[in-house]
C-alpha cells in the first residue's frame, strides 16, 4: 500500500526513535531553507510496555537537547503488556515522568477523568491524592478487572475519610469513575497544550484500560490474546459507544460508516479539509533533480597514476565532487557516527559545516587549522556521535524526505561495515519498507585489515545480511572507477527516476594503485559482472576467477603466480551477489577460486581434473 502507509515503523521501539529523528530532520530542512518553518508536528503513539525497548527512550535526550517542539509523544499507559503488568510492583507513569522530565521534555499526565473532579474538590486534606500515589499498578489493574464494590472496599476502604467521601455514590457510579485517557475532554486539553507548547518536545502520559469497552476482557491478563469476541461482549461494546448496528448483524462484525450527508460525515469531511486533506496518505513521487554526468567524476575514472589510495579515499573524493554540483550538491546529506576522521572526511567539516541547532557557541580548539571543526545552523553534515541507531534513523528521515516533505534528499551514511546491518537490521528493513532512497556505505570491509582488534572488524558477511532486503542493491567494488559508476548510476535511479530502492556499498581502507576504467564496462559494472582481462592462450583447461572487493586483488595475484603452471582466465569484478553464480572446470591450487560447480558436461571429467590436481600434492584449494 505505497500510497497509504507513510511511516511503516516495523518493530516495537522503532517508531519512537524514528519520530525523534524525523522531527530533528524537519528542523534541519528548515534551517537549510528547504522548507518553511511551519506548524507541522511529528506525533508518535506508543505503549507503556513498548518503553522497555532501548530504542524507545534511548534518544529522548537528543529531542530535549535540541528543543524539538515539533515532536509529541503520546504514551498509552494501560499498565499492561502481553503477559502481565508493565510495572505491577511500581508505577510506570511516575517512572516515565521522571525519565522525560530529566531529558528536558514537557510532560502532560492525563491520569484521571472528569468524573473524579467532584471528589478532588472534596479532598481538602489531600488524602485522596495520597491514596492514589501509594497504590501500585498491579492494584490499579485489579480495580478495573473487578467491579465498583471491589473498588469501594479496596481503594476507598483504606481510610474512613475516603469511604465517607463516596458514601453517596452507588457501586455503579464508583465504577464509572474514569481514567484520563478515556475522557475526551481531558485528552483534548492535553493535546491542545502539547500543540501550543514552545521550546520543548512534549510527552502525554495517558492512563487507560487495556481492552476498554470489551466487557469481560477489560484489564485482564488475557486481553492481548483474545482472538474472538462473543456476541454479548459485542453488544456491550456497541451499547457503550452508541454504534448503530442491529443485533442481527453483530455476528458478521460489520464496519460502521456514517451515511453521506449525515452530520457525522459532514463534520469529518470539514475537519480533514481544514487540516489539509484526508489521512493517512503517502506521496509516492517528488520532483526530479538532475544528476551530473559520469564525466564529473573523471578523476576517479582515469585512475590514481602511481599513487596508492583506498576506495574509502575514493569515496570521499566522489562526495566532495558531487556536493559542488549546483542541483544535486545541496541535497546530499553526509551522515557519520563519530567516524569522519577515520574515513578521511574531516575536510568536509569546514567545507560543508556540521549541523547544529544552536550553531557554534564556542571557539573550536583547532580553529587555526584548515580543516577545523565547524558547527553551523546551516551545516550540511549530520554528526551523530557513537550512535548507529540514531544515524540510521537520520538516514531514513533524509531518505524519505521526498515523500514526507516533497524535498528529495540524497543521504550518504558511512560506517564500519561490522556496525551496520547486523547492528541495526530492523531499521534497515524499516528503510526498505519506507521506500527510503540513499546510500549506505560500509567501511573497513573485507577481513583483510584491522586484524589487531580480533574479529571486531572481520566483515565478510554484511552483504548477506543486506541481501535479505528486497529493494536494497548491494555492491562490493574493488576499484575507484567502479565506485564512481555505481554511485552516479544509483543517484540517477533514486533522484531522477525515483525508483524505490537504496544502495549498500562496501569500501576498504587498503591503499593500492587505482587503475583507469577499461572502455565499455559501465553496463557490466551496474549489472554486477564484467570481464577485467581475457586469457587468450590455448590450453586444455581454463579457470574462471571471479572476485569482488578485497578478494579480487588476491585472486589477481594468484592468477599471476599460477599462470606459469595453469592457464587461467581473468578475474571478473562486480557486485557481490553475482559472484555466487560462477562455474569452472578445474582448479589450480593457487587460484583461490570461489567457484564450486563444474562446467564440464561429464562428471567423470570433473573427477579426472580433481584427481590430477590432488596428485600434485599441493595444499587443498579454496572453494
Amino acid at each position: 500500500m505505497p500510497d497509504f502507509w507513510q511511516f511503516p515503523t516495523v518493530s516495537m521501539g522503532l517508531g519512537p526513535i524514528q519520530a525523534i529523528y524525523q522531527a530533528r530532520f524537519m528542523k534541519y530542512l528548515e534551517s537549510r531553507g528547504f522548507i518553511p518553518a511551519g506548524k507541522q508536528k511529528v506525533w508518535c503513539f506508543m505503549g507503556d510496555g513498548e518503553c522497555d525497548e532501548p530504542e524507545s527512550l534511548g534518544a529522548i535526550s537528543l529531542a530535549g537537547r535540541e528543543k524539538l517542539d515539533n515532536l509529541i509523544f503520546v504514551i498509552n499507559c494501560n499498565l499492561q503488556r502481553l503477559d502481565g503488568p508493565v510495572r505491577g510492583n511500581g508505577k510506570i507513569i511516575q517512572e516515565l515522568e521522571g525519565v522525560f522530565r530529566g531529558a528536558e521534555w514537557n510532560v502532560n499526565k492525563v491520569v484521571w477523568g472528569r468524573f473524579w473532579d467532584p471528589l478532588f474538590a472534596k479532598d481538602t486534606a489531600g488524602l485522596l491524592q495520597q491514596r492514589m500515589d501509594e497504590v501500585i499498578d498491579g492494584e490499579y489493574q485489579n480495580y478495573k478487572a473487578k467491579d465498583g464494590a471491589y473498588v469501594r472496599e479496596h481503594f476507598f476502604g483504606a481510610r474512613p475519610e475516603l469511604l465517607e467521601m463516596v458514601k453517596d455514590l452507588s457501586d455503579e457510579e464508583i465504577w464509572k469513575l474514569n481514567r484520563g485517557g478515556h475522557d475526551p475532554y481531558k485528552v483534548y486539553a492535553a493535546y491542545h497544550q502539547a500543540v501550543n507548547h514552545k521550546g520543548q518536545p512534549t510527552v502525554i502520559l495517558a492512563k487507560t484500560i487495556k481492552g476498554y469497552g470489551t466487557g469481560s476482557g477489560e484489564a485482564k491478563n488475557i486481553a492481548h490474546n483474545v482472538k474472538k469476541v462473543d456476541v454479548e461482549s459485542l453488544k456491550s461494546f456497541r451499547d457503550k459507544f452508541d454504534i448503530p448496528i442491529k443485533d442481527a448483524d453483530l455476528e458478521n462484525l460489520p464496519f460502521y460508516r456514517p451515511e453521506e450527508g449525515s452530520a457525522e460525515a459532514k463534520y469529518l469531511a470539514s475537519r480533514r479539509a481544514a487540516l489539509g486533506g484526508v489521512m493517512p496518505v503517502r506521496r509516492e513521487k517528488s520532483f526530479q533533480v538532475p544528476v551530473p554526468p559520469l564525466e564529473t567524476l573523471k578523476a576517479m575514472l582515469d585512475g590514481s597514476g602511481d599513487r596508492e589510495i583506498s576506495t574509502t579515499m575514493a569515496f570521499v573524493r566522489i562526495i566532495s565532487q558531487l556536493v559542488k554540483d549546483k542541483d544535486l550538491g545541496p541535497r546530499i546529506v553526509p551522515i557519520v557516527p563519530d567516524e569522519a576522521r577515520t574515513f578521511g572526511m574531516e575536510g568536509m567539516f569546514r567545507q560543508l559545516g556540521i549541523y547544529s541547532s544552536v550553531g557554534q557557541l564556542y571557539e573550536p580548539v583547532d580553529k587555526d587549522q584548515v580543516m577545523f571543526y565547524r558547527e553551523d545552523k546551516k551545516g550540511q553534515i549530520l554528526e551523530e556521535g557513537i550512535n548507529e541507531a540514531g544515524a540510521m534513523s537520520s538516514w531514513i528521515a533524509a531518505g524519505t524526505s521526498y515523500s514526507t516533505h516533497n524535498q528529495p534528499m540524497l543521504p550518504f551514511y558511512i560506517f564500519y561495515s561490522m556496525f551496520g546491518f547486523q547492528r541495526i537490521g530492523d531499521l534497515a528493513w524499516a528503510a526498505g519498507d519506507s521506500r527510503a532512497h540513499g546510500f549506505l556505505i560500509g567501511g573497513t570491509a573485507g577481513r583483510t585489515t584491522l586484524n589487531g582488534e580480533g574479529l571486531q572488524h572481520e566483515d565478510g558477511h554484511s552483504h548477506l545480511l543486506a541481501a535479505t532486503i528486497p529493494n536494497c542493491r548491494t555492491y562490493d567494488p574493488t576499484y575507484a572507477y567502479e565506485l564512481a559508476v555505481i554511485i552516479r548510476e544509483g543517484s540517477r535511479q533514486m533522484i531522477e527516476e525515483q525508483q524505490d530502492i537504496f544502495y549498500y556499498i562496501t569500501v576498504m581502507n587498503e591503499n593500492y594503485v587505482q587503475p583507469a576504467m577499461p572502455k565499455g564496462v559501465e553496463e557490466g559494472i551496474i549489472k554486477g559482472m564484467y570481464l577485467l582481462e581475457e586469457d587468450k592462450k590455448e590450453a586444455a583447461h581454463h579457470v574462471q576467477l571471479l572476485g569482488s572487493g578485497t578478494i579480487l586483488r588476491e585472486r589477481w595475484k594468484r592468477r599471476r603466480r599460477s599462470s606459469a603452471r595453469t592457464s587461467a582466465s581473468a578475474p571478473t569484478s562486480g557486485r557481490y551477489r553475482a559472484s555466487t553464480n560462477c562455474v569452472a572446470t578445474a582448479w589450480p591450487w593457487s587460484a583461490g577460486t570461489a567457484c564450486t560447480r563444474a562446467r564440464s558436461p561429464s562428471r567423470a571429467t570433473w573427477k579426472n581434473a580433481w584427481a590430477a590436481a590432488r596428485a600434485r600434492s599441493s595444499p587443498p584449494p579454496t572453494t
